[in-house]
């Protein structure tokens, strides 16, 4: 099993931190290191700075928001990365969601779906350096009637991998048929057909085996004594996800949660975040929907925890270790005693 890291924004201030953070997963022996964007800094710049600071590790947008640029652009980036990086670079793609790309990007979130398909065929095209010619719902290159002309990108072919975030069942169902893998968030190793079918059959239905396909795992984990502390720590972020990230009709988050067994959980503590009642919210949601999808507690828990992981068929895991507080000395040591914990269980 394959370990990854986030990146986490970075300031001037923190920026040296980053670099030592990420070069000290290097040495440890860690695969992947990711960058997100929300509605802060991108995804790609600071991996651009990263490339020239490391030698191995390989770096990967965790994501890059689809509707805030054209495919085009898209495939450039990747490509300038794969560059910059010695072809270390890992295009992780994402829908977002309608108040980040309506309030934003100024963009209809309108067929998520099908705008993810498309841009992923077009960049495709743009690896292969064939003239980029498309015709779909959504894009038309070149535009007809217009000057355009089916462009050749200037580089030599390379198929950048293609990692998705995907939570939806169709979604999934995508990835399994089109991806190199798989940026899973809300996943529960004691549930993890709730994600798997989707991406199985997916895969399937297009010639696939699921593992053809990098089932990268984000997970939170914490080691120590005071499990309950642990618990109720993480509380007020899962009511976040089950009510806040996304609208009422809109939470990819929240439908993971009702198909993984939590249904009238995730209803109830949606029902009170979006009636203003955060708190409550927080204190509706019950240990097993912190437990299961995170690995909290003792050293012995933890390596258990993680060995479920890795029984259910995740590949990577992309650890969150933001329980020790922001980078720094004590992120550090607990990622070395993470890489420790994966190989006795190797």
């Amino acid at each position: 099993m394959q370990l990854a890291i986030e990146i986490g924004r970075t300031d001037p201030e923190t920026l040296p931190l980053t670099i030592e953070w990420v070069q000290l997963a290097e040495r440890l022996g860690v695969d992947m290191a990711f960058s997100g964007e929300a509605w802060g800094a991108d995804a790609v710049t600071p991996l651009a700075l990263l490339a020239g600071k490391t030698d191995r590790i390989r770096l990967g947008t965790g994501i890059m928001q689809v509707p805030a640029r054209t495919p085009a652009m898209m495939a450039m980036t990747a490509l300038s990365m794969h560059d910059l990086s010695g072809g270390r670079f890992i295009l992780g793609l994402g829908a977002s969601g309608p108040q980040v790309v309506e309030g934003l990007h100024g963009v209809r979130y309108k067929a998520p779906l099908t705008r993810l398909r498309e841009t992923i065929e077009i960049c495709r095209t743009a690896f292969s350096g064939e003239r980029i010619r498309y015709e779909g719902k959504l894009f038309e290159l070149p535009l007809p009637d217009g000057e355009g002309k089916p462009i050749r990108l200037a580089h030599e072919p390379f198929d950048v991998p293609i990692y998705l975030a995907t939570l939806a069942p169709n979604a999934l169902r995508l990835t399994g048929a089109m991806a190199n893998g798989w940026l899973g968030t809300s996943f529960s190793p004691d549930r993890a057909d709730a994600h798997f079918d989707f991406i199985r059959a997916g895969a399937q239905a297009a010639g696939r085996s699921l593992d053809e396909i990098d089932l990268c795992v984000s997970v939170r984990v914490e080691i120590g004594d005071d499990i309950d502390a642990m618990i109720e720590k993480r509380r007020p972020q899962v009511a976040f996800n089950m009510g806040g990230m996304g609208s009422a009709t809109t939470n990819f988050y929240n439908d993971a949660f009702k198909r993984a067994g939590f249904e009238d959980d995730a209803r109830a503590i949606q029902a009170l975040w979006l009636d203003g009642k955060r708190d409550e919210a927080a204190r509706r949601v019950p240990d097993a929907m912190v437990t299961d999808f995170q690995a909290i507690g003792t050293r012995d828990m933890v390596r258990e925890r993680l060995l479920k992981y890795q029984n259910a068929g995740v590949t990577t895991l992309k650890l969150g270790l933001d329980s020790a507080g922001p980078v720094g000395p004590k992120r550090f040591e607990l990622l070395e005693n993470i890489v420790d914990l994966v190989k006795e269980i190797a």
